[in-house]
């Protein structure tokens, strides 16, 4: 019950709180949903007008029954709801689906008739019991008929009935279809309502507080059953159900779910269906808390697939994100960092005091506006089928620890990353881009779904990266032949960054700048390589050939079989070497890479030269490190030790 506790003190915090131009934290006894059509009528109940609404997710009143409502049962919601359940003409017109119009119009009555009644809902009640409301939608060609005077019943794949995408009415794009049926049927648009009265300001009902205030009022009053609410502990009318449509307004898996009346499934030693004897949670309590959920996912989630996953604090201040790369955790807090600025940076040299300072400020940032003792949540689900939905991932930490774990993450995985000519940065990948990386863009939502979410404990629970997940990524980053330019060059930058963070949970560390002193096998062999490409790449630029080095075809070979396969490399830039030197442009080039090749080579041992073994991500690290130090000029300086240790921090 933490994760409920939790987020009914969101809903306290946040409720009337929101930031301006945000979506609205749900009222209790109401429910969102997609709405197909808005049909507006007078304050008599005079229809006016109607038209086809674009995906806006609309609030409309709803009994507890009715926002959890599933299967094919007369449940209606007491104002907004299907032309099945509004239309009392639906059946006169063929309606492929059952009529619910009695069971919509007592439920509307009931409220009308009561001292909580409001004038918009007397209104739309005046107007459905004329029983025009499909006639007045198919004169507004909102609604179509066939040639029968029967509703149309579309086929789930459009083009099956109409072979040119523009002669498809649009409600039929809009209404959702019929996984069973494969049909789409005009009975499930969903209708909502513009009321005009005397002076109203507010003529949409969905937006109208005194409307749903007043369905609240009526809602509170017709629920009587009470008990102990687990949550609060306190004496409340319970749950009987769980509202659906947690991630978004089609959502129909529910974290909460004891209906089972038969079969003794779930049920025990327990004698209702509901689940009120084994834990009761109150009605008002249930609302709030997956209120504040839907919000907190639609407004900050991270949606992958079928998961949804959301860190906030409970008191509702900012915080960063932990599903975001580091150039967005920057932008998130500093106003003087932009993606240009960052771009203009060094690449090496100052690089990590760079980085340092930026991530120093704004986890200082975040800081000042929470406090260390204020709790952070971070929360993941997901649905192994449409009706049932479970909590993959619970953490409670406080917001100084949180803080730490976000700065480790970001400081450990730091690199130079190129993720195109419009985002370059130094920093820590996102989680989806780690994933793409280690398996491609290509990769299933189930691959993607795991490796996020093997991920998550790494950033938030400060564990160790998965060595396959990191495995996975460098032999990508290999694979420079299979890979587009653009997609190895981010590939690779993501690759070195998973290497040093999970190379320092094994107690080695790596700087972001060459390291000329360090005398690796695998460092050195991956400053071998670089040298060779940019030896032969600068040769072929200088004689306009616009072709891929030989380090860059044998780079997957030569991580296999270092030594065997630089001899074939080393071979094949003898002829660079002469171009090279009989150029007047490229004999300061061949100078300087030829005494770097021999420089790196002497610093082998002869053991280690002839080792023939696979190579670690760490050559990456100096392939890149190297690669990088051609770009800033021969006047470019290591990495001093101060400056190390500081990035390191």
């Amino acid at each position: 019950m933490a994760w409920i506790e939790k987020l009914l003190a969101t809903y306290e915090a946040c409720k009337g709180r929101e930031p301006p131009g945000a979506e609205s934290l749900l009222p209790v006894s109401h429910a969102v949903q997609q709405a197909h059509i808005e049909i507006t009528i007078d304050g008599e109940g005079n229809f006016k007008g109607a038209r086809v609404v674009q995906k806006e997710e609309t609030v409309y009143p709803a009994t507890e029954k009715s926002a959890g409502r599933t299967g094919t049962g007369a449940i209606p919601h007491p104002l907004c709801d299907k032309v099945q359940y509004c239309a009392k003409d639906y059946s006169t017109h063929g309606g492929a689906k059952p009529s619910f119009f009695e069971a919509y119009r007592g439920l509307l009555s009931s409220w009308c008739n009561s001292e909580f009644a409001h004038d918009k809902a007397n209104a739309v009640l005046a107007y459905v019991g004329k029983g025009t409301l499909v006639a007045d939608l198919v004169q507004h060609k909102l609604l179509h008929l066939a040639s029968d005077g029967k509703l149309i019943v579309a086929p789930a794949k459009l083009k099956d009935m109409w072979q040119e995408a523009e002669n498809v009415p649009g409600i039929f794009r809009l209404i959702a279809p019929n996984q069973e049926k494969k049909t789409r049927d005009q009975g499930d648009a969903f209708i909502r309502w513009i009321v005009w009265g005397d002076d109203d300001k507010c003529p949409e009902v969905w937006k109208d507080s005194n409307l749903h205030d007043a369905w609240i009022a009526f809602d509170a009053a017709s629920n009587t059953e009470k008990g102990l609410c687990m949550v609060t502990g306190e004496e409340a009318v319970l749950a009987s159900s769980h509202p659906k449509r947690i991630r978004h307004g089609g959502d129909g898996a529910k974290l909460i779910s004891a209906n089972d009346s038969s079969g003794y499934t779930f049920r025990g030693r327990f004698t209702d269906a509901e689940g009120k004897q084994a834990a009761g949670v109150g009605f008002v309590t249930t609302q709030k808390a997956h209120s504040a959920l839907h919000w907190l996912i639609k407004r900050q989630g991270y949606r992958n697939g079928t998961q949804a996953f959301v860190a906030w604090a409970v008191a509702g201040k900012a915080i960063p994100d932990p599903f975001k790369d580091s150039l967005d955790i920057q932008l998130g807090i500093e106003s003087d960092v932009t993606p240009e600025a960052e771009q203009t940076q060094p690449i090496i040299g100052d690089v990590g005091q760079t980085f340092a300072r930026r991530l120093n400020k704004a986890i200082a940032g975040y800081s000042a506006k929470l406090d260390p003792s204020d709790d952070i949540v971070v929360m993941g689900v997901d649905s192994a089928t449409p009706g049932r939905m479970a909590i993959i991932y619970y953490r409670e930490l406080k917001g100084s620890e949180f803080l730490e774990r976000i700065e480790a993450w970001h400081g450990t995985c730091a690199w130079p990353q190129n993720f195109g000519k419009d985002k370059r940065f130094v920093g820590a990948p996102a989680p989806h881009d780690v994933a793409e990386a280690a398996f491609g863009r290509r990769l299933d939502d189930k691959l993607k779904k795991a490796a996020v979410e093997r991920l998550l404990p790494c950033i938030v629970d400060g564990r160790p990266i998965a060595q396959d997940l990191v495995v996975s990524t460098v032999r990508r980053a290999t694979n420079r032949a299979g890979l587009e330019h653009w997609e190895w060059e981010k590939t690779l930058g993501i690759a070195c960054g998973l290497f040093r963070g999970w190379s320092k949970s094994q107690g080695e560390e790596y700087a972001m700048a060459l390291e000329e002193d360090r005398t690796t096998r695998d460092y050195l062999y991956g400053r071998l390589l670089a040298v060779a490409d940019n030896l032969e790449g600068y040769a072929l630029r200088l004689a306009g050939e616009n072709r891929e080095t030989s380090a860059a075809r044998l780079m997957q070979r030569f991580a296999d079989h270092p030594f065997s396969t630089w001899r074939t490399i080393e071979l094949s830039l003898s002829p660079y070497k002469a171009r090279l030197k009989a150029s007047a442009k490229g004999v300061g080039v061949f100078a300087k890479c030829d005494r770097m090749l021999k420089e790196i080579s002497i610093r082998f041992t002869s053991s280690d030269f002839t080792d023939d073994r696979p190579l670690s991500g760490e050559f990456l690290l100096g392939f890149h490190c190297q690669r990088a130090a051609f770009f800033l000029g021969k006047d470019a300086e290591p990495e001093d030790k101060s400056t190390s240790e500081e990035n390191e921090q």
